[in-house]
This record gives C-alpha cells, sequence and structure tokens, in this order.
C-alpha cells in the first residue's frame, strides 16, 4: 500500500468524527481501532475509486455506481420522471436489491480491496436516496478488508460530514500551534536557568513524553532525563547519534521496540548530538526537539569551541575592511554554499532561522527581510526541509559568496514561484563564459541603460519564469498587473519586441551580466 500524500496539517482521529452527534455516523463494520485517521473526505461514485485517491481518505458514496442500483434508476426514469409515483416500485426494487447482495460478493470485495490498496482511510456510506440500507456484502467486504465503514444517515450530507473533517482539522492544528508555542517557551526559560542543559533536557523530555539524551564526541551519555526506555531502543539510539556526528547528515529517525528514535546533530562540527526516544512521534514533536537542539547548540558549541570569539574577530576584521577570504578561516568557513530561505506560512524570526541552520549543519545564519541566509560547508548536502522552500547556490570560494548569494537569492525567487521545496544553481559552463567578461559586461551595460533597477529585476524574474505573469508575481510578491505594467515599459524603453525568441536571448544574455 502507498505511503499516502498527506496534506500538512494533523489528522482527524475517525473516533472524533464519529462522537460528533450531528453527523450521527455510525460505523458498523472494520476494525474500531483509536489509531484510524482521517486526512480530507472525498466524494466519488466511481466503480474503480483507486486513480482518484491520494491516501488517507474518507471515501464517500452513496452506492450509484453499484449494478443493481444503477438498474433500478434506469427502470424509474422510464416512468415520467416522478419518484413519489413509484413507492411500490422502490419497495420492490429494494427487496430485489437485497436479495441479490449475495450476487454481489465479488463485486463488493474488489471494491473495497481498490479502496484498501490505494491507502483509504474508511468507507462513508449514504444511506438514501439510492439504498435504503447499507449492502450485506459490502459489510462483509469491508469486514473482510479490515476498512472501516460508517454509514451516514439520510438527514446528513456528504458536504456537512467534509465539513466537520475540516474543522476538527483546525481545531488539531491550532492545538499543535500551541503545544508548540507553549514548549518553545519553557524550553527557553529552561535554557536560562543555572542548570540549563538537564533543564532543558528535562523540558524536552516532558514534553515528548519520552526520554531525551546529550551525548558527546565519544559518544558517552553526558545528560538524560525523561521516562526509562527499554535497552532494546536506547542502544539503538546511540548507533543513531553517532551517524548524526559522523556523516554529512544532521538528523536520523529509527524505530526500535516500538520506540520512535531521533538524533540531532548538535552545531557544525562539534561531535554533540541530541537523541529523543518516545512512543509517538509527530510532526510538532520534531519541531519541539528541534528547538531544543538549537538550545543546546548554544550552550555546547559555544563554549567548547570558542567559535564565539572566533566570529567577534571576524567581525570586527569585515568593519575594519578585511576581505572575506581573510576572516573565512576565523570561522571554520571554507569553500561552501549559500542557501536563502523563506518559511512556507508565517514568517521567520530568530528562533525559525537559529532551528534551520542547526538542521543545515552550519552556525553562520542571518536573518533579515524575511529572508534566512546560511553560510554551509560545501561538502555538505543540502537537502529539502519540510515548511521551508530554499534555493542554493552553487559552490563557491570566500571571493566569490557575494556572486553566491546573488545565484541563492535568484533560485529562491524561482522556487517560490514554481513553488518548488529547494531549487539549486546550476553549475554548467555558460554562454558568457565563451566572451571577455569586460566587453560583455559593457555591452549589457549599454543595452539595459535605459532601465532602473525595479524594471531590471522585474524582466529578469520574469524571462527566468517563461514570460509567466503569474509565477512572476509570486516571485515579487506584486500583483500580476503590476508585472504586465513593468514589462510592457521595459519594451516601450528599449524599443523592442518581447515576444521574439532572438530578443529575449540577448536580454538574458545582458542580464546575466548585470
Amino acid at each position: 500500500m502507498p505511503e499516502p500524500a498527506v496534506p500538512p496539517t494533523p489528522p482527524v482521529p475517525l473516533t472524533s468524527l464519529l462522537a460528533r452527534e450531528d453527523l450521527a455516523l455510525r460505523q458498523i463494520a472494520g476494525p474500531r481501532d483509536a489509531g484510524v485517521t482521517i486526512h480530507w473526505a472525498h466524494t466519488s461514485e466511481m466503480a474503480d475509486p483507486y486513480p482518484y485517491l491520494l491516501g488517507g481518505e474518507l471515501l464517500l458514496t452513496a452506492g450509484v455506481h453499484i449494478p443493481q442500483a444503477a438498474g433500478r434508476d434506469e427502470s424509474l426514469r422510464d416512468h415520467d420522471g416522478s419518484l413519489a409515483a413509484h413507492d411500490a416500485s422502490l419497495t420492490d426494487s429494494d427487496e430485489s436489491l437485497a436479495d441479490s447482495d449475495e450476487g454481489l460478493g465479488d463485486y463488493f470485495d474488489a471494491y473495497v480491496s481498490r479502496i484498501v490498496e490505494a491507502g483509504g482511510a474508511a468507507l462513508g456510506f449514504g444511506v438514501a436516496p439510492v439504498h435504503d440500507t447499507v449492502p450485506r456484502a459490502l459489510v462483509e467486504a469491508c469486514e473482510a478488508h479490515g476498512l472501516p465503514l460508517l454509514e451516514v444517515p439520510p438527514q446528513t450530507t456528504f458536504s456537512g460530514v467534509a465539513r466537520a473533517v475540516w474543522q476538527l482539522m483546525a481545531q488539531a492544528r491550532l492545538a499543535e500551534l500551541r503545544r508548540v508555542t507553549e514548549a518553545q517557551q519553557s524550553l527557553a526559560a529552561a535554557a536560562a536557568r543555572p542548570d540549563p542543559v538537564p533543564a532543558v533536557l528535562r523540558q524536552l523530555a516532558q514534553r515528548v513524553g519520552g526520554r531525551a539524551v546529550l551525548y558527546g564526541p565519544d559518544g558517552a551519555r553526558i545528560a538524560e532525563a525523561g521516562r526509562e526506555q527499554p535497552e532494546e531502543a536506547m542502544a539503538p539510539l546511540a548507533e543513531l547519534a553517532a551517524v548524526v556526528t559522523h556523516r554529512s547528515t544532521t538528523t536520523a529517525t529509527d524505530t526500535a521496540a516500538g520506540v520512535h528514535l531521533a538524533a540531532y546533530a548538535l552545531g557544525a562540527g562539534q561531535g554533540f548530538a541530541l537523541g529523543v526516544a518516545a512512543p509517538q512521534r509527530d510532526p510538532a514533536d520534531h519541531t519541539i526537539a528541534s528547538v531544543a537542539a538549537v538550545l543546546l547548540t548554544l550552550l555546547t558549541g559555544e563554549h567548547q569551541s570558542g567559535t564565539g570569539a572566533a566570529r567577534s574577530s571576524a567581525l570586527v576584521r569585515l568593519l575594519l575592511g578585511a576581505r572575506p577570504e581573510e576572516v573565512a578561516p576565523l570561522v571554520g568557513a571554507g569553500r561552501a554554499v549559500v542557501v536563502h530561505a523563506r518559511p512556507e506560512a508565517q514568517s521567520a524570526d530568530a528562533m525559525a532561522a537559529s532551528a534551520l541552520g542547526a538542521a543545515l549543519g552550519s552556525p553562520l545564519v542571518d536573518l533579515a527581510d524575511g529572508t534566512v541566509r546560511v553560510l554551509v560547508a560545501a561538502d555538505r548536502e543540502v537537502d529539502a526541509h519540510p515548511g521551508w522552500t530554499l534555493g542554493v547556490s552553487a559552490p563557491a570560494a570566500p571571493a566569490d559568496w557575494p556572486a553566491a548569494d546573488a545565484q541563492a537569492a535568484r533560485a529562491l525567487a524561482r522556487a517560490r514561484a514554481t513553488r518548488t521545496p529547494l531549487i539549486r544553481h546550476g553549475a554548467r559552463p555558460a554562454l558568457t563564459d565563451l566572451f571577455p567578461p569586460q566587453e560583455a559586461a559593457a555591452h549589457a551595460r549599454a543595452l539595459l541603460a535605459p532601465l532602473n533597477p525595479v524594471l531590471i529585476e522585474t524582466l529578469r524574474t520574469w524571462l527566468s519564469l517563461h514570460g509567466s505573469w503569474d509565477r512572476t508575481a509570486v516571485a515579487l510578491s506584486v500583483h500580476r498587473n503590476t508585472v504586465r505594467q513593468r514589462v510592457a515599459r521595459c519594451a516601450t524603453l528599449l524599443n523592442t519586441d518581447l515576444d521574439d525568441a532572438d530578443v529575449r536571448m540577448e536580454l538574458w544574455f545582458a542580464l546575466r551580466q548585470v
């Protein structure tokens, strides 16, 4: 069964939906496990709903697709279309349908198996107007395949069920955000205590309902707190911590003895790791543990390596006129990539920026105008991170970091416009490499001289997105009509036809030089 492509919202327990008295839903088949969750509601009358399911759905149907139901509808339409005038015909048809349940066993078995194969979470069957009761063969098929089957009464509409699912999701999301906020506050308060490391571990263990362990560079347990976990889980947790401290990855997860395990590398190259063992794991738990990892990085990394003093020295030298390549060794930076990132929902804050930096394995983080910039060692792999949109530059030496910064900014703009989690700047040799840089730059300045910086950036973004008005508007955070006006103004000032492919190529060549 495929993994459901679930939305970034907390799922709804099926028991919560059944508890809604206004819906009056009744489970009549399938497992009554409290762990069954719903990610969305979908209505379909297709005989094979598999191609239209993503997984995790409560599939709603009135049984129109059932062969006998379709035959009965045809017989009713052959009369004058008045359902009220054919009560006796309806009764006879329903009895005939009930008698033929056994003959529909193969049909319902195939129907339910396809729903289960697609990852459907449950099936809701609407009673009336097609069927007066849920077919017995369907009940038996759901019981055989372990698919929860709900009876939807006549007074409950499918849209009402879907609305209830979204309402429960919104409530769960609010509760999750409240839980994360409270955890962040309690962890920050713990970090300000006289014994900050044990205090942070205690708060983390309490919030996730498990055990939190701080591992040293040699793999020894420096401090730990929370509920005791079986050794069958703690030994794999230590191995997981070794993975994140000795390899390029900064986080790792596993499951052992029914316990969910997670390890987080603290800082860049310090050798410390945070291990978490808990009976369950959800996105909120990951966020809370990431916050704790950031705090523990600050509490352990600075004092162990003296990087705080090194960064201060590097900053002073830059302010006094030193070049980037001269101060890069002070902060342990050499050849690196620049990462620009923006959160998908809320605006970024200092805590979120630090958490992203820790996840990328770098303490060199800057937050300005809602964009987080991170300098990451070139030998570390930069992957997509849930909730963030990232643009990554090509690897560059310290002297070329300003150019890499511009590459990352353009990659982020393209990623946001195309709604892609991560886009990397291409590192292939370009056409511009065939021309002397001074001559190419002079040509670009002359060609683009009539345009101001705003028009130049609009034209660059519009061309990079193949002339898409909507995507350019998203990338520039302006209205699509504003994009149209600016591009039209560019065409007028340049006295050229922007629909001409040759013109676009020449302009793109010039824009790469400025």
